[in-house]
């Protein structure tokens, strides 16, 4: 479980960020400096990752940043107007707020790590592609062969040492159906 950061430390961060990046829309430096003095507003501010999925997220980018200026997300609403975005914070002050800040390096600046959370409304599977599916399936198959091949040998080795017909006959027959059923996989 992760600890809740607190206003006074969102509030320093903005601050911080404020005096070191330069946002695309000056709308944006508004609304950080409306937030950093409402107090009921910045405690029900979070920043996070993939604002987009939040019910009420805002994606605010800097110069050195290609990502979009401006997004505001309200529920299947989305906004690039800044004002509109600003107003509807403004009249809803205790409804959370999911904040998405994209500057350049953001996901190594320890300022910014320091008041991240965890995005609760991420789906399961975001961050795992179909190419990560067949590659995770395809290491484990590879995984339980070789495991399976190792073992059988291991076997048929202690059946030769102990010079016992019967066993090693089993185990070639194993490890040759083993073989064949795994010789259409790319390992």
């Amino acid at each position: 479980m992760q600890t809740p950061v607190s206003a006074k430390d969102k509030k320093s961060f903005i601050q911080w960020f404020l005096n070191h990046y330069q946002l695309k829309k000056r709308e944006s430096v508004w609304i950080l400096n409306y937030i950093v003095n409402h107090q009921r507003l910045l405690d029900n501010v979070h920043f996070v990752r993939e604002a987009k999925f939040c019910p009420r997220g805002l994606i605010m980018t800097s110069h050195c940043s290609d990502e979009v200026p401006f997004r505001f997300y309200k529920k299947q609403l989305v906004t690039t107007d800044a004002e509109k975005a600003f107003h509807e914070i403004r009249m809803n002050q205790h409804d959370p707020l999911y904040i998405q800040l994209n500057f350049q390096k953001s996901y190594r600046n320890i300022f910014y790590a320091a008041v991240l959370v965890e995005n609760p409304f991420l789906p399961n599977d975001y961050f795992i592609t179909k190419k990560d599916q067949d590659w995770a399936k395809w290491l484990l198959e590879k995984t339980i062969y070789d495991y399976q091949r190792t073992s059988i040998r291991k076997k048929i080795d202690q059946a030769l040492d102990e010079r016992d017909q019967e066993s090693f006959i089993e185990l070639t027959g194993r490890l040759h159906k083993l073989n064949s059923i795994n010789s259409n996989q790319p390992f």
